[in-house]
């Protein structure tokens, strides 16, 4: 059974015994666009109206103004991160049950995220059936199953999160990196490890 505190959150289930979220509001909090879009989509055919920020700024409007029962956060985002993004749910939106999701996680993360009102966290790459299970304690994945990123990918993504920063201006990227801009362009060229 969970170890996760989810007395304070009540699942409804169908005739299967499956969880059932639909008719819930999720909002999807991650700075790449691309998951996020395909996270929105999936939670949607599964019966979730879903809300989408790309950051801290734009999940603090939504919430301003709306209260889902669920949301779904990236730990790790440009500018204030997910545990700052759960100090302000936990403040505007106490009711909200929060699934982290990360792909930099560490045990110490993991931890404040808790302390800090996440209900669980799912390590990336989690598709929307992981994260809802995350909401009902049967998480796929474990402290104990994480998995590190390589320098490579870690390289590969802050090059690439300078660039977006950068609005795709090469020059201007390869100048807050501090290497020449070729060998940015021969980094970019190379697939993603």
């Amino acid at each position: 059974m969970p170890e996760f505190p989810l007395s304070r959150f009540h699942i409804t289930y169908n005739s299967q015994g499956e969880p059932d979220f639909s008719g819930m509001t999720i909002l999807i909090v991650d700075d790449d666009e691309m998951y996020r879009e395909r996270l929105g989509r999936a939670m949607e055919n599964r019966g979730l109206k879903t809300l989408i920020a790309a950051d801290y700024a734009q999940a603090v409007h939504v919430l301003s103004r709306l209260t889902p029962e669920l949301a779904a956060i990236d730990l790790n985002m440009p500018g204030k991160d997910g545990l700052e993004l759960l100090k302000k749910i936990r403040e505007l939106s106490p009711q909200t049950k929060t699934v982290v999701v990360t792909g930099y996680g560490s045990i110490a993360s993991t931890v404040e995220a808790m302390r800090l009102g996440a209900v669980n966290y799912v390590t990336k790459p989690a598709d929307a059936d992981d994260i809802l299970s995350g909401f009902t304690g049967e998480v796929k994945h474990t402290v104990g199953e994480y998995k590190p990123q390589t320098l490579a990918e870690s390289e590969w993504d802050h090059i690439h999160r300078v660039l977006t920063e950068c609005n795709d201006n090469i020059s201007e990227a390869a100048r807050r990196l501090g290497i020449p801009r070729r060998t940015l362009q021969r980094k970019l060229k190379k697939r993603a490890p």
